[in-house]
């Protein structure tokens, strides 16, 4: 019992933990999301509730726990301590654990447990990296900090001339192999593209050796860890879909060409992630969110000029969607103008991400 006496001594009574708009408030909760999107820390945080004597933290993809050895056991030792929580993290659902007061999971797999709650974590939005920053003293800088880095939150940690390398890292170790990491590249190559998953197959045939039904698969099981999203046209499921990556900052770590526009469009894109179900594109048009009657344009550098063309987008649209808002998204530009009866509001990305 080796390991599990050794992940028994662990303690998370004294790691800093960041404020998160999302917490463990469940006592049986199984969290999902992608990798380093902050899923363990939420762990720590709810640990530090509890003495040390009464929770067993388990990380499987340790590479210092045996994971036979923590299947054979895991139930006499719960059973010989005063356990009240269990944690398995990178859990495969492939052994039988002991029920305790608490159990909380993390799993890359889609699995539904009676008495579970699923709780799906995403990456820092903008407000709650604020909250994270204390390095860049306004907020001009922390949103430069944040577009060029990304959301993932302990890349505000690292430091400034490490932290492409390190978001390197955090892909290789994702990727496994090269193959995975080629796949990676021509996948985030593609944000805010409208491809289909065959056209992203046919570049990346040109560069490895991959069956069609490997890459599908490998492209589903992205979107169900939450890893990639691709956006249907509103009214229209069999139209190309819009690709988009759950930190916008990985484009920027594998590739030296500059793709402005769609990273901050995939920027845009999460905020809107973090607090609507129902996201899609319109012709010509960024996002539409029907719930809302909204449309919302990515445009970094925004003048006067775009002002005929954006109107004649949106006039094609205000009937049919029945638009009550229009939001324009950009650098830095404040402005507001009209199309008939409906306000257009043209707003910085900071300022827009936090009202």
């Amino acid at each position: 019992m080796k390991t599990l006496e050794a992940c028994y001594e662990i303690e998370f009574n004294k790691i800093n933990f960041f404020e998160r708009k999302t917490r463990i408030t469940h006592p049986k909760t199984i969290l999902t999301g992608p990798p380093k999107c902050g899923k363990s820390y939420l762990i720590f945080d709810y640990l530090s509730n509890f003495k040390s004597e009464n929770y067993l933290y388990l990380d499987l993809s340790d590479l210092r726990n045996n994971k036979e050895e923590i299947a054979q056991n895991l139930a006499l030792f719960v059973k010989q301590h005063p356990i009240k929580v269990l944690v398995i993290e990178e859990f495969e659902f492939d052994f039988e654990f002991p029920i305790v007061d608490s159990v909380i999971i993390t799993t890359s797999q889609q699995k539904n447990l009676k008495g579970f709650k699923t709780l799906a974590i995403n990456s820092l939005d903008f407000e709650e990296f604020l909250l994270h920053d204390n390095k860049h003293q306004n907020i001009t800088n922390a949103f430069n900090h944040f577009f060029k880095y990304g959301n993932l939150p302990e890349i505000i940690l690292i430091d400034e001339n490490k932290k492409i390398k390190h978001i390197q890292d955090i892909l290789k170790t994702f990727a496994h192999n090269l193959s995975n990491l080629e796949i990676l590249r021509v996948l985030f190559e593609a944000i805010d593209e409208k491809k289909s998953v065959y056209q992203l197959f046919i570049t990346l045939k040109n560069r490895i050796k991959i069956s069609k039904d490997s890459f599908y698969a490998l492209c589903k099981h992205y979107e169900h860890n939450r890893m990639l999203f691709f956006i249907e046209k509103y009214n229209q499921p069999k139209a190309v879909k819009k690709l988009y990556c759950y930190n916008h900052g990985f484009l920027s770590a594998i590739s030296h060409t500059k793709k402005f526009k769609n990273e901050f469009t995939n920027m845009v894109f999460l905020e809107l992630n973090n607090k609507y179900k129902e996201i899609y594109y319109l012709e010509s048009i960024d996002f539409y969110i029907k719930s809302k009657k909204a449309i919302i344009f990515s445009i970094p550098f925004f003048n006067d000029m775009l002002i005929a063309t954006i109107k004649k987008r949106v006039a094609l649209q205000i009937k049919e969607c029945e638009i009550k808002e229009v939001f324009i998204i950009t650098i830095g530009n404040t402005q507001t103008f009209f199309i008939d009866t409906v306000k257009v509001e043209v707003r910085p990305f900071y300022e827009w991400a936090l009202s």
